[in-house]
């Protein structure tokens, strides 16, 4: 019998499988991993993990709906819409890379191994939308400025989100520590705020 099968909860018994699932798709991608392994990982045998998730592919879409819900709610700690709209881009970002930095496993399962497998191209597309759509209210609940529209805000929650995915993606290999990642997104990020609401006559 593999170790580590007392009776658990059955929430507290998935989420460990799940942790296993996490680190075991970030070291070895989806392909490479076997649900031999991830049992090992998680100290519970194959038979046990198949009742709980059926197959690889329940299990890693299960991986990507969890980490993808936790990083939406990462991203919306510390947010005040009286902040001045500095101070909130900085909270923003900040917590997009805050995230990243203290859940390397999470990101690399949700921005590479997603990403990389065309069978979960939707689920991953279906998150960065969440995502998007976040950012973006949590811009125009912090701007002050008249006139914006709500292009303005979407527009720049897609540019903020995708460099926020490439800055986060250096820093999870070790090429930039958080403060530094953090001032240079929001040095970019501020000045692309500074112009939401202005519009050029056609």
């Amino acid at each position: 019998m593999v170790g580590g099968t007392k009776r658990l909860p059955r929430a507290v018994r998935e989420q460990q499988m799940l942790d296993a699932a996490v680190s075991v798709f970030a070291e070895n991608g989806f392909r490479d991993t076997s649900m031999d392994s991830i049992a090992a990982q998680a100290k519970i045998s194959k038979p046990m993990l198949y009742l709980y998730y059926g197959s690889k592919e329940e299990l890693f879409s299960a991986c990507i709906a969890r980490e993808g819900g936790r990083f939406i709610d990462a991203m919306s700690v510390g947010f005040d819409p009286k902040l001045r709209q500095s101070e909130q881009a900085r909270t923003v970002v900040r917590e997009f890379l805050r995230y990243v930095d203290e859940n390397g496993e999470s990101w690399r399962v949700l921005y590479r191994v997603a990403v990389g497998s065309a069978a979960f191209a939707d689920t991953v597309s279906t998150s960065r939308r969440h995502i998007v759509d976040m950012v973006s209210d949590l811009i125009r609940r912090g701007t002050t400025v008249e006139g914006a529209l709500d292009i303005d805000f979407e527009l720049t929650a897609i540019a903020l989100v995708g460099a926020g995915e490439a800055v986060a993606d250096r820093m999870s290999e070790g090429d930039v520590d958080l403060e530094t990642a953090t001032d240079l997104l929001v040095g970019i990020t501020w000045r692309g705020l500074k112009g939401v609401g202005i519009h050029t006559p056609s």
